[in-house]
C-alpha cells in the first residue's frame, strides 16, 4: 500500500470516527435461533435456543444506546420477538408482535433496530409468534444509566439476572393444539430459574457466587405462562431498588410477589456466616404451589445451604399491600421512563377514561377470552402495514371496544366477538384505564410503547368516587400492572408516543386466545419527529406482500 493510500484511508477512518462520534454508541447482535434438547424439569423435550443458549444471550446496553440484532429463524415455523418494556419511541415497527410485523419465515433472517432511548431498568425479550414462549427463546435485556447520570445507591459487586417462571413438559406445538381444539392448558407441571429447576437437596451447583461483605444486584423477571410467583433469599433481606424501569423508593423485604411479565431489582448483601443459601421461588395462589431454587454461595462457603427453605406468605390481600408499599423515587436524577413532562401526573387532567372489562366463554365450542366482549384475532394482515398503505377497512375496524363497556349477552354474560381490535388514541391526551378483573384469578396486563403510572389497585368494581383513593403523587412508573380476582386496577399515561401498540395479558394462554388489543396512536400531522418511516428492510405479507414500498417520508 502507498502512501497516498495510507492517507486516503486515515482521512476516512478519521471521518467515521467523527460520525460515529455524533451518534449515540451502536450495540450489534447476530442471533441464530434453533431448536435443541434439554431437560428443565428432568424431562426431555424440544427447548429453543439462542446461539446454543437457553435462556438466551443478555442484551446489556447503556441509555440512548441504538441495538440491532439480526435473528436468523432456523425454526420449523415463524418467528418474531418482542421487547417486553422497551417503549420503542416513535419505532413500533420494531415491536415485533402480529399486529405490528409479519413474521420471519423459516430459512430467513431480519434485523431488528432499535434505540433504548431515555430508559434504564431491567426487561426480557420473548418469542411472540405460535405458542413458542412456551418452549423458551427468552433471555434478559437490561439497561444501565449513562456515566454522567447518578444512581441512587453505590454500585454492586456485581450484576445478576434471575428468570424465573413456570413451565410445562408438554411441547409448544402439543400445547399448541390444545388451545386449537377448543381446551385449555391446565396446570404448569413446575417452575425454573435460569431454565433450570433445582432440586434443593444442597447437591446443585452454584449459580451465583458472592464475596463476604459485599453487595450485589439481582434482577428478576417473571417469565413464565400462568402463575403469579414470590422470590425470597434463605436468611436474607432484599432492598428493592428498581421496577421495570423506575428507580423505587427503597424499602426492604423478606420475599416479593413478581406477577407475570413483571421485573424488578433488588440488592442484597453477603453479610451472613459464609455457607451456600438459596434463591427460593414458588407459585402463588395456587392449590399445590411448585417451587424451585437456585444456590448462591459464599466464595470461602463451608457447608451446604440448609434443606428448611423460607415459606411464602399466604392470600392476595398480602400481595395487594406491598403493591400499596411500592413507591417511585422522585428524588433521582437517573432517565426517568416517558411519558416525559408528565411526572406531576397527579395535576393533569384526563382526557378519557377507557374502561376494559375482561372475560372468558365460548365460541363455536371453543374456549376464547375477551376484553369488552371482543376476542382478538391477528389478520393475515399486520394492521401497522394496513395502516401504512392505506388498505384499513380491508383487514379491521378501529373502536370495537367501548369505552364504558356493559355485558350484551342473555343474563348479564359477555357475548364474545371475534375480530382484530384496535382503540383510535388522540395523540397527546391522557388516558385513564381502569381494568376489571371479575374473574378468579389473578391477571398481569403489559402496555407496550409506554410507561403509565400504576395508581390504583382495588378490590371490587370501579367508579369515579374511587379517584378520591388513587395514588396522585408517587405511583410507580411502569409497563405491567397486576389486577387480584374481583378487583379493578387503574392506569394513567400520556399517549405521546406515536405508532400501534399492543396491550396484553400476560397469562399465555389467554393472550393466545384473544385477551388483548391494539392502540393506535398517530399525530396529527405526519413528521419524523413523531414517528419513524417504516424500515427499508421491512417484512411484507398479507394483501400488500407485492404491492411497492411507500416513498419514505422527508423531515
Amino acid at each position: 500500500m502507498d502512501n497516498k493510500m495510507r492517507c486516503v484511508l486515515a482521512i476516512l477512518l478519521a471521518m467515521t470516527c467523527i460520525s460515529v462520534n455524533g451518534e449515540d454508541p451502536y450495540l450489534f447482535h447476530e442471533w441464530n435461533v434453533t431448536y435443541g434438547t434439554l431437560s428443565p424439569l428432568g424431562v426431555p423435550q424440544k427447548v429453543i435456543l439462542i446461539n446454543n443458549q437457553f435462556p438466551g444471550p443478555r442484551i446489556n446496553g447503556t441509555s440512548n444506546n441504538n441495538v440491532h440484532v439480526n435473528v436468523f429463524n432456523h425454526l420449523d415455523e415463524p418467528l418474531l420477538f418482542t421487547w417486553n418494556g422497551i417503549q420503542q419511541r416513535k419505532n413500533s415497527w420494531q415491536e415485533g408482535t402480529l399486529g405490528t410485523n409479519c413474521p420471519i419465515p423459516p430459512g430467513k433472517n431480519y434485523t431488528y433496530r432499535f434505540q433504548v432511548k431515555d430508559q434504564i431498568g431491567s426487561y426480557y425479550y420473548y418469542p411472540t409468534t405460535g405458542l413458542l414462549r412456551a418452549a423458551g427463546g427468552y433471555g434478559p435485556l437490561t439497561v444501565v444509566s449513562r456515566a454522567l447520570i447518578p444512581v441512587p445507591f453505590d454500585k454492586p459487586e456485581d450484576d445478576y439476572t434471575v428468570l424465573v417462571g413456570d413451565w410445562y413438559t408438554k411441547s409448544h406445538t402439543e400445547l399448541r393444539s390444545m388451545l386449537d381444539t377448543g381446551r385449555g392448558l391446565g396446570r404448569p407441571q413446575g417452575l425454573v430459574i435460569n431454565g433450570k429447576s433445582g432440586k434443593g437437596d444442597g447437591k446443585d451447583e452454584p449459580m451465583y457466587t458472592l464475596t463476604p461483605g459485599k453487595t450485589y444486584r439481582f434482577r428478576f423477571c417473571n417469565v413464565g405462562m400462568k402463575d403469579s410467583i414470590n422470590v425470597r433469599f434463605q436468611g436474607h433481606t432484599m432492598r428493592l431498588v428498581e421496577i421495570e424501569g423506575s428507580h423505587v423508593v427503597q424499602n426492604v423485604y423478606d420475599s416479593l410477589d413478581i406477577h407475570l411479565g413483571q421485573c424488578l431489582s433488588v440488592l442484597v448483601t453477603a453479610d451472613k456466616e459464609p455457607k451456600d443459601y438459596f434463591i427460593v421461588a414458588s407459585t402463588r395462589f395456587t392449590k399445590e404451589p411448585h417451587t424451585a431454587t437456585a444456590t448462591i454461595r459464599y466464595a470461602n462457603s463451608k457447608s451446604p445451604a440448609s434443606p428448611q427453605l423460607p415459606k411464602a406468605p399466604e392470600g392476595w390481600e398480602w400481595s395487594l399491600n406491598q403493591f400499596r408499599s411500592f413507591r417511585w423515587n422522585l428524588t433521582n436524577s437517573a432517565a426517568r421512563p416517558n411519558p416525559q413532562g408528565s411526572y406531576h401526573y397527579g395535576k393533569i387532567n384526563i382526557s378519557r377514561t377507557i374502561k376494559l372489562v375482561t372475560s372468558a366463554g365460548k365460541v363455536d365450542g371453543k374456549l376464547r377470552y375477551a376484553i369488552n366482549g371482543i376476542s382478538h384475532v391477528d389478520p393475515p394482515t399486520p394492521i401497522r402495514l394496513a395502516q401504512h398503505y392505506g388498505v384499513s377497512d380491508k383487514v379491521f375496524k378501529y373502536d370495537l371496544i367501548k369505552d364504558d363497556y356493559k355485558p350484551t349477552g342473555e343474563d348479564g354474560q359477555d357475548k364474545i366477538t371475534l375480530e382484530p381490535s384496535v382503540i383510535n388514541g388522540t395523540w397527546k391526551s391522557f388516558v385513564e384505564f381502569v381494568i376489571e378483573n371479575p374473574g378468579k384469578s389473578v391477571q398481569s396486563f403489559h402496555m407496550s410503547g409506554y410507561a403509565f403510572f400504576a395508581v390504583s389497585i382495588e378490590p371490587g368494581r370501579w367508579s369515579p368516587e374511587k379517584r378520591k383513593n388513587y395514588n396522585l403523587l408517587d405511583a410507580v412508573s411502569r409497563n405491567t400492572i397486576q389486577v387480584y380476582p374481583n378487583s379493578f386496577a387503574v392506569i394513567m399515561t400520556a399517549l405521546d408516543n406515536a405508532g400501534l401498540w399492543n396491550i396484553r395479558v400476560n397469562s399465555m394462554e389467554k393472550h393466545y386466545l384473544g385477551q388483548q388489543f391494539y392502540l393506535s396512536v398517530h399525530a396529527a400531522t405526519v413528521s419524523l419527529q413523531d414517528e419513524y418511516n417504516m424500515p427499508d428492510n421491512n417484512l411484507l405479507c398479507g394483501i400488500v406482500k407485492d404491492l411497492p414500498k411507500p416513498t419514505p417520508f422527508r423531515a
